[in-house]
């Protein structure tokens, strides 16, 4: 390489284009160094600093929303920075705010650094944050990789409990197993796309929009169709879709709540972030519609229908928030076939996203607070007299646990209706019936969790064979209540009056 050319690869990196992933990476230095140079009776006040920075990255993201451009590509085509990218950064960082002040409920439990957990957490933010951006295979892999590992530690992260190691473990073996099968279509679409004696071939295959222009010139080839079904599996295995979902129970339940929350949404919107990069208008595969479309189409179905019926029969809530999420994955998935044919639909994706995102942490948040000591071990009849005890909790519970089932006038309703309106737009018929039945069956559970909140009376065990007594419950102080009461209150409010992000329809 030519010293011009190297030139003219250093102008294109645009640094202060990734400024918010940056502060989080220098946060995450600086937590560390805190630790090593603050006394240790002052190391409580770590956790705020990651608070603090990662409530300063969305407010500068907030004031400085057009300062980069829409449309733009810096670092040589790795990143492409548009209006989705913007909107998947706040909703990151949104997360990780919301999974820190979980973990001020949930780490005094144990004894887990809370250090090191924190500066974990802000790492696979940033590289969240370069995912949904990813313009380029290996951006997308790197990001992703750094996101997953960092998301193998946070699952064990309580060394202590067996189900947190065990869940660890089969994360780590089934995240493994996802990885090689992307890398392997990655593989396979480099080289089929690499050979010259195809029409459109390129050296550049890697770069989405050189792929795409590649597989539109060979719309049949058996190799790029084969690697674009791997790519499309190991994005499935991220997002818990059928049949690719199978971990999803376990670690769910032997992860920290706060990681659980993390894994079911964060971690859930940066694989809908990729498939929309991916499978949406003029996206990498879109001129692969004809495979495409019909394979996510079953995957859809099926995970709709695997996750509403999976989690009918769960005590534990903990498992059965994860194979909810299944079903909403299936949902997701709806928008994401539909936004192939009709714009409105990637918008309705983002919204979903949004309100899933209020109503998950309001649920988790409620979680947090009802599990004691044994953290996996969260049944339904830990719930019964919440209502009755602790009236805030039981109205977040039910707040949230309505907007995730579809119960209007809250935002889980509206998210629904726009995806239902963007997939009937773009004739996915048959898809409509598989959702209205998945939401039908997902009332009976979500309302059967309600009804041990507020119908249910807890009774004491007692005598001999009796089960194990309730968990002690964690005091609500001002700052919980503050942001449960809020989380319950946006979901009610989107419902009545989506406002900016009913504008996400109008996304393009």
């Amino acid at each position: 390489m030519t010293l011009e050319a190297l030139r003219l690869a250093a102008a294109d990196n645009l640094w202060g284009a990734i400024m918010p992933e940056l502060m989080l990476g220098c946060i995450a230095l600086l937590l560390l160094g805190l630790e090593i140079v603050l006394p240790r009776r002052l190391h409580g006040v770590i956790p705020d600093v990651a608070a603090a920075g990662l409530l300063g990255t969305l407010l500068g993201l907030a004031l400085n929303w057009s300062s980069v451009a829409v449309g733009r590509e810096t670092f040589n085509g790795l990143l492409f920075h548009g209006t989705s990218g913007q909107l998947m950064r706040v909703f990151f960082v949104l997360s990780a705010l919301f999974v820190c002040l979980l973990a001020r409920v949930t780490l005094p439990r144990h004894t887990a650094p809370r250090v090191e957990f924190h500066h974990i957490l802000l790492v696979v933010t940033a590289a969240m944050m370069l995912l949904a951006q990813s313009n380029h295979f290996v951006m997308l892999f790197v990001a992703l990789e750094a996101a997953t590992i960092g998301l193998y530690l946070l699952v064990g992260y309580f060394r202590g409990s067996t189900a947190s190691l065990e869940a660890g473990l089969k994360f780590v073996v089934m995240g493994a197993l996802s990885s090689g099968l992307l890398l392997f279509g990655i593989v396979l679409l480099y080289g089929v796309a690499g050979n010259p004696a195809l029409p459109g071939h390129t050296t550049q295959a890697l770069h989405f929009a050189e792929l795409s222009r590649f597989l539109a010139a060979n719309p049949d080839n058996f190799v790029a169709s084969l690697g674009v079904v791997l790519v499309l599996a190991g994005v499935a295995f991220k997002i818990g879709a059928f049949p690719f979902q199978i971990w999803v129970p376990d670690v769910y339940q032997g992860a920290p709540t706060p990681v659980t929350a993390f894994l079911a949404v964060a971690s859930k919107g940066a694989g809908f972030a990729v498939l929309m990069a991916l499978c949406g208008q003029g996206g990498a595969f879109a001129a692969y519609g004809w495979l495409t479309t019909p394979v996510l189409t079953a995957i859809a179905a099926a995970t709709l229908l695997f996750g509403n019926i999976a989690a009918l029969t769960q005590h534990n809530v903990k498992r059965l928030i994860g194979l909810s999420g299944v079903s909403h994955a299936g949902f997701l998935l709806l928008g994401v076939i539909a936004s192939a044919q009709t714009p409105m639909a990637a918008g309705a994706v983002y919204f979903y996203l949004f309100a899933y995102l209020a109503a998950s942490f309001a649920v988790f948040g409620v979680m947090a607070h009802v599990a004691g000591q044994d953290d996996s071990e969260q049944e339904l009849d830990h719930y019964h007299g919440l209502a009755k005890e602790n009236p805030l909790l039981g109205a977040v519970l039910a707040i949230g646990l309505g907007s995730l089932a579809g119960i209007p006038p809250l935002a889980g309703f509206m998210g629904k209706l726009f995806i239902l309106v963007s997939a009937f737009q773009a004739g996915a018929r048959a898809l409509l019936a598989v959702a209205a039945l998945g939401v039908v069956i997902s009332i009976y559970y979500y309302f059967g969790w309600i009804k041990a909140a507020f119908f249910e009376t807890w009774t004491p065990p007692s005598g001999e064979g009796a089960g194990p007594a309730r968990p002690e419950r964690s005091p609500v102080t001002p700052v919980a209540a503050f942001v449960l009461g809020a989380l319950a209150l946006a979901s009610i409010a989107i419902g009545f009056y989506p406002g900016p992000l009913g504008e996400l329809l109008t996304l393009r």
